[in-house]
């Protein structure tokens, strides 16, 4: 069995990222919830910085359902080509605005499962929604999340439906609105896929990786080799 932080340690977890980001929000960019739905939805297999070069342009001339199935498929499509998977999620952005319009008066809904019955909306993005939209204590699970959560063993799961509802055990109540975006900033500037950067991490001696140590010295030594040699001494050949 996969070994877990205490409540207490995980509680010192959050306090820490807290601190280090006492005002964290969302990276993409929106208007509106339903320019919030779509640039989530977008998000997919693709950067925030990514989406948002496209959005921005795209969300000046459609922030609602409406403007957005006026301006069709093919016009969306033309505005988010620099995002993966274009095709498909242009005809996602379609329909859901047409099913917004269609069930719910044009309005983005407050309710999870109406969310994901929206084309090219599933749990996560339910998530985000609701938390940063509607203000609800929700923990949404990319990637990100997923990797810190397994790695510090604050939450341990194969599935992020797993880790998600582990998530929601663990994290203390006041951490609980702020929980998905300090850990997903956390992911994608500290605790990176390849080689996290555990010697400026705020909590590298709370954190149960294991391999912790080894990064540790895997950067001290290259730091130590980029230091210019001593007054004197004899340049090695190359």
């Amino acid at each position: 069995m996969a070994r877990t932080l205490t409540r207490a340690a995980a509680t010192e977890l959050y306090a820490r990222l807290a601190e280090a980001r006492p005002e964290p929000k969302t990276e993409l960019d929106y208007l509106n919830p339903f320019t919030l739905v779509v640039a989530v939805a977008l998000s997919a297999q693709a950067t925030d910085k990514g989406v948002n070069r496209a959005t921005g342009p795209l969300f000046q001339i459609a922030d609602t359902p409406q403007k957005m199935l006026a301006l069709g498929e093919e016009g969306v499509a033309n505005h988010i080509k620099t995002i993966g998977l274009w095709r498909n999620k242009a005809k996602n952005v379609i329909a859901l605005s047409q099913q917004l319009i269609e069930k719910h008066g044009g309005e983005v809904p407050h309710d999870r499962a109406a969310l994901e019955a929206l084309p090219g909306v599933g749990r996560k993005t339910a998530n985000v929604v609701l938390a940063e939209a509607f203000g609800e204590a929700t923990i949404a699970v990319d990637t990100h999340v997923f990797r810190v959560a397994n790695r510090t063993g604050l939450a341990s799961g194969k599935t992020p439906d797993a880790v998600e509802k582990q998530l929601m055990k663990i994290t203390p109540p006041d951490y609980l609105h702020g929980a998905h975006h300090w850990l997903i900033l956390h992911g994608r500037y500290v605790c990176v896929a390849r080689t996290p950067k555990c010697l400026v991490c705020p909590v590298k001696d709370i954190c149960l990786f294991k391999e912790k140590t080894g990064a540790q010295r895997k950067a001290a030594t290259s730091a130590s080799a980029k230091k210019p040699a001593p007054s004197g001494a004899k340049a090695k050949k190359r």
